[in-house]
């Protein structure tokens, strides 16, 4: 099925707009933001913005089958981590 966002510029949305998407708190975002362990994000002059599909692949990563699933990515929570848990996880 052809994508019907195809051509489309892509879809931004600020930091309380993509804490509703992904069902989380602002502040949880900023978290991750200052943690380095959220989705992208870009600076747009002072603003922060989220591209729509960084988002969504983002959330996806944690996307399991099963409790005993093993292939799925560890999506940090938003809090300090060692610098080589995030270093093996950005590989």
């Amino acid at each position: 099925m052809p994508d019907p966002n195809a051509g489309l510029p892509p879809r931004y949305l600020r930091t309380p707009e993509a804490a509703r998407l992904l069902g989380l708190s602002g502040r949880t975002l900023e978290k991750h933001r200052t943690y380095g362990t959220g989705p992208r994000y870009l600076k747009l002059g002072g603003r922060v913005v989220y591209v729509l599909s960084e988002l969504l692949d983002w959330a996806s990563k944690g996307s399991r089958a099963s409790t005993s699933d093993k292939t799925a990515e560890i999506l940090l929570p938003a809090k300090r981590h060692a610098a080589a848990t995030l270093a093996h996880l950005r590989r």
